[in-house]
């Protein structure tokens, strides 16, 4: 991987990191609390499974499968299972609540839906635009 890769990858993955983080914040302040009750560890936490995410992300984009559909289940399963773990490992450092894989399942389904509902669109755009190139270049002639 190049190293323009790697710094779009760290930007991205920053990006929204601190578009989550101001989320909660807002949410938090909004509802009348004042400090993040699971305080730092909640912020490793977020970037553990968003790091998950981004990988899920990488490998929906990157791996040589066609059609689509096949290589986003092949990026989700081992990736939804890793948050699984994750969230199992924090269960051995504190108390999980009652919810919390119906939550990860729930919020990282949803993003990564919507991450690839985003990457399909683009991919079908780009494709038009190859399909239509050649065709309004000949009409020029």
């Amino acid at each position: 991987m190049n190293k323009k890769k790697w710094i779009g990858m760290v930007s991205v993955y920053s990006v929204i990191y601190t578009a989550i983080t101001l989320l909660n914040s807002v949410l938090y302040l909004a509802n009348g609390i004042y400090e993040d009750p699971s305080g730092n560890w909640h912020e490793l936490d977020r970037a553990m499974i968003l790091l998950i995410g981004i990988a899920a992300f990488e490998l929906c984009v990157n791996l040589p499968v066609k059609p689509f559909i096949f290589r986003y289940i092949i990026a989700y399963v081992p990736s939804q299972l890793s948050a699984f773990v994750y969230v199992w490992f924090v269960g051995l450092r504190e108390e999980l609540a009652k919810t919390a894989y119906r939550d990860i399942w729930i919020n990282f389904t949803c993003l990564f839906l919507l991450l690839c509902t985003i990457n399909t669109l683009i991919g079908f755009r780009k494709e038009r635009r190859k399909k239509s190139l050649p065709s309004l270049s000949h009409q020029r002639l």
